[in-house]
């Protein structure tokens, strides 16, 4: 149990410590250019890591020849573009994709 409550409090502190960074860095002076590349392009690059990763294990070979993942990601895009919420996103394309693989 001791291990398991310490576990906990390192991963707090840990998160904390992250949260407050920027605050602690670049409170007095402006942040680097490099970080503003990275604040425009990471999280694109993340996106597309996270949708190549779940399409890894789809079999496109076999039916539903992979509908329901496709379909799903297609729906989390235009749902996101259309009204920019990320909840409503994904919210919206967990749905379709579990009620396609019920159906198919």
């Amino acid at each position: 149990m001791s291990r398991l409550f310490l576990a906990v409090l390192v991963m707090t502190a840990v998160t904390i410590l992250t949260r407050a960074a920027p605050f602690l860095f670049f409170s007095r002076r402006k942040p680097p250019a490099f970080l503003g590349f990275l604040q425009v392009y990471v999280p694109p690059v993340i996106m597309s890591l996270l949708v190549l990763g779940a399409l890894k294990e789809v079999p496109f070979n076999e039916a539903p020849y992979g509908i329901p993942a496709v379909a799903g990601i297609v729906l989390a895009a235009a749902l996101h573009l259309w009204k920019r919420n990320v909840l409503l996103s994904i919210a919206g394309a967990t749905t379709l994709y579990m009620m396609l693989i019920r159906i198919l």
